[in-house]
């Protein structure tokens, strides 16, 4: 039994779609019903319904997807104990947000290329929303997101949460403390609109029976910070993401009457019975997630 049949049959059966099971594998779909066919030739028995478009699994499709996890672990086991010089590279389909990758992303990814030679990355960077969405449609194999994802073969762990802080050029906005009061003065800069850090922004001063202030809702850090630079406005950003900017950007931290509430931090993955590299980059990512930012000089700690 080809292996890489089985593979095939995996997928199509943890996605729920041949055609995004052939799109994980890199091969067309054609080629994928092709191998899941062949199997059915070997077994003797019909793996798939195909009497309609929905994806649905025979009684013996379901019984052998039981039994093939076994195939497959196995399969990962003799190929890390006979040596990785034989394995082929593996590629881990990463999405992140913005606020990770401004903070602990590069440093991680640089412990994953060190320790894991057969390695690759495919990188995206979007907002949580859609990176939720991708992992649940098998476009990615792991996010860094605001959001946990759930379904069926989907794990999720929750990761230290990212405090949060206003921040202001550092000329520009160089008050000693500003209060709540003070910041309705200026043009106010956060995440998109119905996020958390959007929605907690606006309960600050909700609950502190304030006039609302002006608040832009900006997608990118990167562009809040260009505008912060420009002088535009105040941001709320991860004050792990202005430790790394403020080194070569007028960032400054505002010290404040008032905290933001953190942004949280979630890590959901798709198993993985044919390898152990999401595992391994899990673990990874963890300790890089939980390790304390270096303070720098030019920013300005936060009361």
């Amino acid at each position: 039994m080809n292996l890489r049949f089985v593979e095939a049959f995996h997928w199509a059966v943890a996605l729920k779609s041949v055609t995004r099971a052939a799109e994980k594998l890199n091969i067309t779909q054609s080629a994928l019903s092709s191998r899941i066919a062949v199997l059915e030739t070997e077994l003797g028995v019909l793996l798939l319904d195909r009497r309609d478009k929905l994806f649905r699994l025979t009684v013996a499709g379901q019984r052998f997807h039981d039994l093939s996890q076994n195939l497959l672990v196995m399969q990962t086991q003799i190929k890390e104990e006979m040596g990785s010089a034989t394995m082929r590279s593996r590629v881990l389909r990463i999405g992140a947000i913005e606020s990770v990758v401004h903070s602990w992303l590069a440093p991680w990814l640089k412990h994953m290329q060190a320790e894991h030679t057969d390695f690759e990355l495919e990188l995206t960077v979007e907002t949580s929303p859609i990176l939720v969405d991708q992992l649940q449609r098998g476009k990615q194999d792991m996010v860094f997101a605001a959001l946990p994802a759930s379904g069926e073969g989907i794990r999720t762990r929750t990761l230290p949460s990212m405090a949060m802080n206003f921040v202001g050029h550092k000329v520009l906005h160089a008050r000693r403390l500003y209060k709540l009061r003070d910041l309705l003065g200026f043009d106010l800069l956060t995440f998109q609109r119905g996020s958390q850090p959007h929605v907690a922004l606006l309960e600050l001063f909700r609950s502190a029976g304030s006039e609302t202030p002006r608040v832009h809702a900006i997608q990118s850090v990167s562009a809040m910070v260009q505008l912060v630079e420009a002088g535009f406005g105040i941001a709320t950003l991860p004050r792990a993401a202005v430790d790394h900017l403020s080194l070569r950007l007028p960032l400054r931290i505002l010290q404040t009457d008032v905290v933001l509430e953190p942004l949280p931090v979630h890590a959901s993955y798709r198993e993985d019975p044919t390898s152990h590299l999401t595992d391994a980059a899990l673990a990874s990512a963890v300790e890089h997630a939980t390790q304390r930012p270096r303070p720098t000089r030019r920013a300005t700690t936060a009361g």
